[in-house]
Order: C-alpha cells, then sequence, then structure tokens
C-alpha cells in the first residue's frame, strides 16, 4: 500500500515528525515537497530553506520511504506527480484539506483521509507557522463578515452602512490572494516587520491605509483591510461616501469572541485568478447596497446577542447581496463546494472580493476537516 503526504515542510520541527509518523502507519509513505517557487506564489515569502535542503531533511526521516520536488505548481502542485506515481492513499492534516484535493483523489479512486494534529507522547504542539513566528512576522489576518465592499466609496455613495470584521491571530500562513487582506498585510510588513507596535488601533489602521494607498496609485484599497488588521477582537466602521469610515465600534468582550471561535470556521479553496475581474456585470444600485448595509447591521445586532440563528439568517443574507452586487464572485466550481456543506453549516461566504481563497462557514459544530479561527484579543 502506497501512501502519499505533501506540503512544504519548512522549518522541519516535531508536528512534521508525528505527522509522517502516523501518515506511515497506513502504508509506504511518499511524500511530495512544494518547490520554492510554489511556496512563493501561494504564501507571498521565500522559503526558510531551499527544496534541496528540505528534500534531504524528509528524506532522512526513518518513516519516510520516499520523497521528492512537486512537479506542478499552486495548490495542486502535486498532481502531475500523483498521477504517475499511482499512490493508493492520500493523508493531511486539517489545515492542509481543500475539497480541490479531495476532488482529485476521488477522480484518481485514491483514498483521502484527513488527520487531527496530535503531537507525539510528551511533546508539545508545533504548527509551522507558531514556529515561525517566534521570529519572523507575527502580524495578524483579517475576515470580513459582513457589509464587504461597502467600504468602497462607489458603494456608499448609494447607500451608507458598516463593514464588519474580526482580527485573526496567524494560526496559519493564509494563501495570497484569498481575501484575508494580504495585499494590505504585506504592507504592513514594511512599517512593521514582525508585529504591530504598542500604539491606538485605530491610529495605526489609518497609518497602515494612508501607506499602502500612496498618491497616485489606480486603485485605493478599502479601510477594512487596514482597521481589519489592526483592531483587535471584533469590529464595525461606518461608510458614507469616502474612504475612511465615519466611526469605528469595537467588541473586547470575550464571551462575544469565544463565541464567534466556536461557530466560525473555514475551508480552503484555491487563490483568486489573477486574471479574474470581479469588476464586470456589476449591479450597484440603490436597492442592492440597501440590502447590504441592512444585512450588516443584522449581522452586528445577532452577534452581541450571541443569536446563532439570527447570525446565519444577516451573514447569508449580506454574502447573497454581496453577490447580487457583483455576480462574478461565483462560479460554478465554487458553488459545487458552497452545496456541499449546505448540510453541515447554517451560512457560508466567500472572504474578501471572492472568486476563491476561502470560504467561511457559519456551524452549530465543527463541519467535517474545517479549520477553527482564533481571533486576536486586545492586550490587558
Amino acid at each position: 500500500m502506497k501512501v502519499f503526504v505533501s506540503g512544504c515542510f519548512d522549518m522541519l520541527h516535531s508536528g512534521h515528525v508525528a505527522f509522517f509518523k502516523e501518515a506511515a502507519t497506513y502504508g509506504d509513505l511518499c511524500v511530495g515537497i512544494g518547490s520554492d517557487a510554489t511556496i512563493a506564489g501561494l504564501k507571498g515569502r521565500a522559503t526558510m530553506l531551499s527544496e534541496q535542503e528540505r528534500l534531504y531533511m524528509v528524506k532522512s526521516i526513518r518513516y519516510v520511504s520516499d520523497a521528492w520536488i512537486n512537479s506542478g505548481s499552486g495548490l495542486l502542485d502535486f498532481e502531475e506527480d500523483l498521477r504517475k506515481k499511482k499512490v493508493d492513499r492520500y493523508v493531511v492534516n486539517e489545515d492542509g484539506h481543500s475539497p480541490l484535493k479531495e476532488a482529485l483523489c476521488r477522480e484518481l479512486g485514491i483514498e483521502y483521509l484527513v488527520l487531527k494534529r496530535i503531537p507525539d507522547a510528551g511533546l508539545p504542539a508545533r504548527s509551522s507557522t507558531a514556529f515561525r513566528s517566534t521570529n519572523q512576522c507575527g502580524l495578524p489576518y483579517r475576515i470580513d463578515l459582513a457589509g464587504t465592499w461597502i467600504d468602497q466609496p462607489y458603494l456608499s455613495k448609494l447607500h451608507p452602512g458598516w463593514a464588519i470584521t474580526i482580527s485573526l491571530e496567524p494560526i496559519v500562513e493564509y494563501n495570497e490572494r484569498s481575501g484575508m487582506s494580504t495585499s494590505t498585510r504585506n504592507a504592513a510588513k514594511e512599517l512593521w516587520p514582525y508585529h504591530l507596535p504598542m500604539d491606538k488601533p485605530e491610529k495605526l489602521a489609518e497609518l497602515l491605509f494612508r501607506y499602502e494607498n500612496k498618491p497616485g496609485n489606480a486603485l485605493v484599497s478599502g479601510a477594512q483591510d487596514a482597521i481589519g488588521i489592526c483592531v483587535p477582537g471584533l469590529a464595525r466602521h461606518y461608510y458614507c461616501g469616502e474612504y475612511w469610515p465615519e466611526k469605528i465600534e469595537k467588541v473586547s468582550d470575550e464571551s462575544v469572541l469565544a463565541w464567534l471561535e466556536d461557530h466560525l470556521y473555514m475551508i480552503t479553496l484555491w487563490p483568486r485568478p489573477e486574471a479574474l475581474d470581479l469588476m464586470a456585470d456589476t449591479r450597484m444600485t440603490v436597492e442592492n447596497v440597501q440590502q447590504l448595509a441592512e444585512a450588516s447591521a443584522a449581522c452586528w445586532e445577532a452577534i452581541l446577542k450571541k443569536d446563532l440563528s439570527a447570525f446565519a439568517d444577516a451573514f447569508l443574507k449580506s454574502f447573497h447581496a454581496q453577490k447580487t452586487i457583483f455576480p462574478h464572485m461565483v462560479d460554478a466550481r465554487i458553488q459545487a463546494i458552497i452545496d456541499r456543506y449546505k448540510t453541515e453549516a447554517l451560512a457560508w461566504k466567500l472572504t474578501g472580493a471572492g472568486g476563491g481563497g476561502y470560504l467561511v462557514l457559519v456551524a452549530e459544530k465543527s463541519p467535517e476537516n474545517a479549520m477553527k479561527i482564533k481571533i486576536r484579543r486586545w492586550l490587558a
């Protein structure tokens, strides 16, 4: 029985070895390693160790029967190798699961297994992101929960409204071009390479917004990205025809944040295609933007009440309003994945502008193979 796993395996640690050890119980273990170019494209950073160094170390682990550098690129950089090597099982961790990987295995008749992240006996839990963040970039990411796009004046001039964001701890290194505000986060790295400075969050957000949107830029990145990164916890910001919001409201109540963490989950899709034109065939009308704004307001009230049913209803209405205005956000491939999770989730939306990225789910309990989130708290 031949078993396959794939990944970056940069900064090799005990978590990787425990993963290899468990995967090897299912058969002879083969490891496909992401190339330096693939990782730079997906993660927007150079690897700590070269592909040849990583290959050398992975091959040296006694649980590994064979290893190679994957020949492709992108999220399915291993596809060509998987087709050639004739493997029987493909094993991933929960944060490595993707419906694309599962569908490819189904097509090829390969058994698809998702493992829990469990450290070996007596060892601490490890992840590459947490390990790297001890002396590298620990800047937050953000999720846009509702009112997405209303931070752009061409929408809020039609009808004012709130955008709702939460700031995320970087427990996962999210992909580039995937609606997690990585472009704004990359701009923040130029200002603050390792972590946000100790200062008023709104001040940091405005500084980052101004820094990213330099004079002469053809496109202005919305303020919700800078605010979502810099303002801890849960926040909403009110837009009325200007790029910067008229007001910002914040929630740091632990019971509310913990409740959100218990009911928000993410599924990895794929980076948004570079050629995708989300501004084609838009339907920017007063009525459509009003629906977006009203759904966002309802979403906020439901969160504060910790009313899961009302939250899911408003969350979904906000996403539907967003899709109505920007219909190219969702295609048949994305819709098929949404349809799959409808029995496990109460509501869903795509991160950021859509077209790929991540699927955010509102659910009573964790959907199959979904990732949890960790909201960044306010400092005491």
